[in-house]
């Protein structure tokens, strides 16, 4: 047998029965004392807890009534064959592409906007539990399952929990491969992490930042040359893996090409919007994940709490920030999966607390001498009482009290005697913990777990506000069920419609009811046919040799676009305006939103227009 095999059978024997080992550092734990939950059923409970949390808050709401623009995108795109969804892919949006297959089979069950949020719910309610096993992992299972309810009480994790986008789903697979990333650190089996996070990122191709973050998190654990080789093939797989997604995508960046450079205020709201928008929670949260900082440089190759959490919370949105600095990519959700780490921190900033909080002596307390606490003997050391507990659930053990002997006129206590008297000590000031001032509560982690809840359950009742209203489709950027509702009241078979611009027939895809039997002035060719999102328009020419026949025509538009405020870049946009404005005037008008519904009709008809 080799020398390291010997050694680690005989540490193997050397743990007693029923000793456990703590998740983070492999270090044998103190056993299950008896009467308490088994530690394997803590970690399943603060797993289960947070996810079940998510899950019901999810749920809550969730049939808003309407799509938003990209909600409908999805919508549209996934109710598609997989060839057309294939020829899409190599015009615009291949950064959605495996969204786009997933939810095909999903709304193949059954085409609705519950179903096309439900994916989104299951996926942050995996969050939430893959939350709760890394603070159970890193630190314990009362950390975990406060980071999980953290998370799953989070304004920002409850909006994209109900939105019919891919960017739930990688959340989750950040969080999982996060989770198998510190795994293999200790382990060193890497295929599970390079698998996850390899699908989380054709999921999404920014998540590939989050190698940069487990980078940062070897580099503070002073990782070895054999954990650096392991992950190293692990995030060049990725890389390679990622590639052809890449090379696509940058020839369809004029998708973001609405994106700005993101500023000092863009870094300020994402960190408030991680650690909550209220002052009083976001200041709270702000120290607590501070103080959850501590020890963010562990031994060498031990990865740590802090070390793991906040380069997964800070690096990739910095990352991102930066980049958009030369080429604007940024927006908040993209990072969403960041959002993980920050839970973390404030629980373990919270646990750190807790546990300093219990070792303050209690301040003025004096306490009467205990007779019998030091005993010497004739010629032995003195003999202490056990009053301290290393586990909360023993009892005290005393030293069992010496024989009683008989009084014989002092000889005890006279210069003859050979036992001399006890040394009794004088009554004083004792350093006992602060938590034996309400020892009625219970054990010290009892007190503590029941200060964590209800700290969360103020965190709720704080921004329950804030979660109620986002089920409200005005928390979107627009509402397409509105503007269907609102057409489908005016138009009639055989009208005329004119989308300004291209992107608002997004309405007449996500709601085709409204708009049967219209006709689209516009349109050359539709979407799923041409291999584009809202379909190929005819040229300015043959636009206007078609608006030339109309009388009047319903006009679908961007408020600001119709108001000037922006200009189109497409020629086909402007012979839109230019024929409007020359040979059209506005009439009855319906709003809804940012989008009008107006009507326009000719001169010649504007007193007679319905």
């Amino acid at each position: 047998m080799k020398p390291q095999s010997r050694r680690a059978a005989a540490a193997a024997a050397a743990v007693p029965t029923g000793t456990t080992t703590d998740a983070a550092s492999g270090a044998p734990s103190a056993p299950d004392a008896p009467g308490r939950v088994p530690s394997r059923d803590r970690h399943a409970v603060a797993v289960s807890v947070p996810a079940l949390v998510m899950f019901a808050l999810g749920l809550w709401g969730l049939d808003r009534g309407g799509m938003w623009r990209d909600e409908a995108v999805t919508f549209q795109v996934s109710g598609r064959t997989v060839p057309q969804i294939w020829r899409l892919l190599h015009e615009v949006d291949a950064v959605h592409g495996l969204y786009y297959l997933l939810m095909h089979a999903v709304l193949a069950v059954h085409p609705g906007e519950v179903v096309l949020r439900l994916p989104s719910v299951c996926a942050a309610a995996l969050t939430a539990g893959l939350v709760a096993a890394l603070g159970a992992r890193l630190v314990r299972p009362r950390v975990g399952l406060w980071a999980g309810l953290l998370y799953a009480i989070s304004p920002m994790a409850g909006h994209y929990a109900q939105e019919g986008r891919s960017y739930a789903l990688v959340a989750a697979g950040a969080t999982w491969a996060t989770l198998l990333f510190v795994r293999a650190v200790r382990r060193g089996s890497w295929w599970g992490y390079g698998a996850v996070l390899g699908v989380t990122c054709w999921l999404h191709e920014f998540a590939v930042l989050l190698l940069l973050a487990h980078a940062v998190s070897l580099a503070l654990a002073r990782a070895g040359v054999r954990v650096w080789r392991g992950w190293g093939c692990a995030a060049g797989t990725v890389s390679l893996a990622l590639l052809p997604m890449v090379l696509v995508s940058r020839e369809q960046s004029a998708q973001v090409a609405w994106l700005r450079v993101p500023t000092v205020e863009t870094a300020q709201g994402l960190l408030r919007t991680f650690l909550g928008p209220a002052d009083g929670m976001y200041w709270t949260c702000l120290g607590l994940a501070v103080l959850g900082l501590a020890g963010l440089a562990g031994r060498r190759g031990e990865l740590t709490c802090a070390g793991v959490c906040l380069p997964l919370a800070v690096v990739p949105p910095v990352a991102l920030m930066l980049v958009s600095q030369v080429s604007p990519l940024y927006v908040d959700r993209y990072v969403l999966y960041a959002l993980s780490g920050a839970p973390v921190l404030v629980a373990a900033g919270a646990e750190r607390m807790a546990g300093a909080l219990g070792r303050l002596p209690a301040a003025g307390r004096r306490v009467p001498a205990l007779p019998h606490s030091r005993l010497r003997s004739s010629g032995g050391p003195p003999v202490a009482l056990r009053n301290d507990c290393p586990h909360d659930d023993e009892p005290p053990k005393r030293c069992p009290a010496p024989r009683d002997r008989p009084h014989d006129g002092g000889a005890l206590n006279g210069p003859h005697s050979s036992h001399p008297p006890p040394a009794v000590p004088r009554p004083g000031r004792v350093r006992r913990p602060l938590i034996v001032g309400v020892r009625w509560l219970g054990r010290p982690s009892q007190v503590a777990g029941l200060a964590g809840v209800l700290g969360l359950v103020l965190v709720l009742v704080q921004q329950f506000p804030l979660l109620r209203d986002d089920r409200s489709p005005e928390r979107r950027p627009d509402d397409l069920a509105a503007v269907s509702r609102v057409a489908a009241r005016r138009l009639r078979a055989g009208d005329s419609v004119l989308f300004l611009p291209a992107q608002a027939r997004n309405v007449a895809l996500a709601y085709p009811g409204a708009f049967r039997g219209a006709r689209d002035v516009a349109l050359a060719e539709s979407g799923a046919e041409s291999g584009t999102l809202y379909g190929r328009e005819v040229d300015p020419g043959t636009l206007r040799r078609r608006m030339a026949r109309l009388d009047r025509v319903w006009v679908v538009a961007d408020r600001d676009l119709l108001a000037g405020r922006w200009k189109p870049g497409s020629h086909v946009e402007r012979a839109k305006l230019a024929v409007l404005a020359q040979e059209f005037v506005p009439g009855r008008e319906l709003v809804q939103g940012e989008v009008a519904v107006r009507l326009y009709v000719r001169p010649s008809r504007v007193g007679g227009a319905p």
